[in-house]
């Protein structure tokens, strides 16, 4: 049986035209899988495209002005186009089909409120949007489990570990083997860090992401976002999960169980595989990525991170145990931070400078919120604060 004879459910994707986004569309491309609709922040000229590609019936643009501009674009085709974030919940709301899958690839916390829209609904989430748990991840998995439904991860590491959780039960986990590149600057000394460049950040060894997510691999911040999603993707304590450094990323992560077997999951680093997976749970379907060689691969080591140099991920584990809303101050100022040192406005060790500053001048007050509405305003706090922060670095 090839691809596109093989049953796949018809797919909406938030964020398309993002770097997990523009895979999804690929393994749509690849499989035949039925595009339902679309959503993107500005970039009306690649919705168009997309829209034109698939057939798309309806589409939403974050920004007002994008929208308006698609809309032109779109005048000859029947595709409706929604704007602004009433316009995507909307969209989501609305009923493509019993089979349907919402990929959530929206960057940032701009993605929590789809999150819980596409659960409110009773659909089905793929979930590449890792600051809605970050965020809020108490909420979107009670909500979840209220809902009857199972949050299936893109991510690479958490959908390696949530396929290697198949071969046990939650009790019998022992901890969680969360692998990480590294990023860029592996091995790097404080001092080495200081001059690093925006281009330099961006560079990264193995995978090919968004400049934002490239730069929180370069930190460390990413793998302690990571961190927060596993506790509360699997329900396991913060304790539980265990950073290991791999430089080849060909182990995405691994499960040992109370019997000292260690699960793995292993292939070559390709968000593609994640996307498919998510789709076609709980069987798997003809590859739409290359097979892993290991005789090329030829080797595979482990290291741990150097959380002195790399501090992010150590915050990030004392935001978790914190809990509330501080891992969601943990996000947004690290959101302002890296903003300001793509537009060459911060340095590199800037950034946790002022993620940690944030995060301890609001801590005490946003380990009590428990709401989303509480999250939400400890957010814009935090962006608040990080400015004032960062501006005193200047």
């Amino acid at each position: 049986m090839n691809k596109t004879e093989e049953s796949y459910p018809s797919v909406t994707v938030l964020g398309s035209t993002g770097s997990v986004g523009e895979q999804a569309m690929d393994v749509a491309r690849q499989t035949g899988a039925k595009i339902n609709a679309l959503c993107a922040g500005r970039n009306a000229r690649r919705v168009e495209e997309q829209v034109r590609a698939f057939g798309v019936p309806v589409c939403a643009m974050a920004d007002e002005a994008a929208a308006a501009d698609l809309r032109v674009r779109l005048a000859d085709t029947g595709t409706r186009v929604l704007s602004g974030m009433d316009g995507i919940c909307e969209m989501i709301a609305e009923d493509h089909g019993a089979d349907e899958v919402v990929l959530n690839s929206i960057i940032g916390e701009a993605g929590l409120r789809p999150t819980l829209a596409v659960l409110s609904a009773g659909k089905k989430l793929a979930l590449a949007n890792k600051e809605s748990l970050v965020c809020a991840g108490e909420i979107v998995m009670d909500l979840a489990r209220r809902m009857g439904q199972t949050v299936l991860p893109v991510d690479s590491e958490h959908c390696a570990i949530f396929q290697c959780l198949r071969s046990g039960t939650q009790k019998e986990i022992k901890k969680i083997l969360l692998t990480a590149s590294g990023g860029p600057f592996y091995g790097y000394s404080q001092e080495q860090l200081a001059d690093i460049t925006v281009e330099r950040a961006l560079a990264h060894p193995t995978w090919k992401m968004g400049a934002k997510i490239t730069v929180d691999s370069a930190t460390l911040m990413n793998k302690g976002f990571e961190v927060i999603e596993a506790v509360h993707l699997f329900g396991v304590a913060p304790e539980q999960v265990e950073v290991l450094v791999h430089r080849e990323s060909i182990m995405h992560s691994a499960v040992e169980y109370t019997d000292n077997s260690v699960i793995a999951q292993l292939s070559v680093p390709d968000m593609r595989l994640c996307v498919q997976y998510a789709l076609t749970h709980p069987r798997r379907a003809a590859a739409v990525i290359p097979e892993l060689d290991l005789f090329a691969a030829g080797k595979l080591t482990f290291a741990h991170p150097d959380t002195e140099t790399f501090p992010l991920l150590a915050l990030a584990r004392s935001a978790i145990a914190s809990g509330g809303a501080v891992p969601a101050v943990l996000n947004a100022a690290n959101e302002v931070a890296v903003a300001s040192f793509l537009s060459h406005g911060l340095s590199f060790p800037g950034i946790a400078e002022v993620v940690g500053e944030t995060v301890e001048r609001l801590r005490g007050a946003a380990a009590g919120a428990r709401t989303v509405d509480g999250i939400f305003a400890f957010d814009a706090e935090a962006r608040t604060v990080a400015e004032q922060v960062k501006g005193g670095k200047l």
